[in-house]
């Protein structure tokens, strides 16, 4: 289920980007539909946008699942505060 969630992620994200690159503008095409903004997109092709996201975002998403189950990367890495520390016992929470 991890994975599937990392995958989503990383495939939203991927997404965002792609539909980013290269918009065109009513206004930079010409023509401008009335009651909407010069700034608005003119044209935008969802399709071809998800396609490249799913494209690139299964490319990372490996990448990812290869640093995570390699091992190269855990968690006790990126604990920063010393928190996931295995030296210390943990103590129960007192009432």
């Amino acid at each position: 289920m991890s994975a599937f969630v990392l995958y989503a992620i990383t495939w939203f994200l991927t997404f965002y980007i792609v539909i980013m690159l290269r918009p065109r503008s009513q206004q930079d095409v010409g023509v401008i539909v009335p009651g909407t903004p010069a700034g608005a997109p003119a044209e935008e092709n969802v399709g071809r946008s998800a396609l490249i996201a799913t494209a690139f975002g299964t490319a990372i998403w490996l990448a990812l699942v290869a640093i995570i189950l390699s091992g190269w990367i855990t968690t006790e890495d990126l604990d920063f505060r010393g928190i996931l520390s295995k030296d210390e016992e943990v103590q129960p929470l007192s009432q």
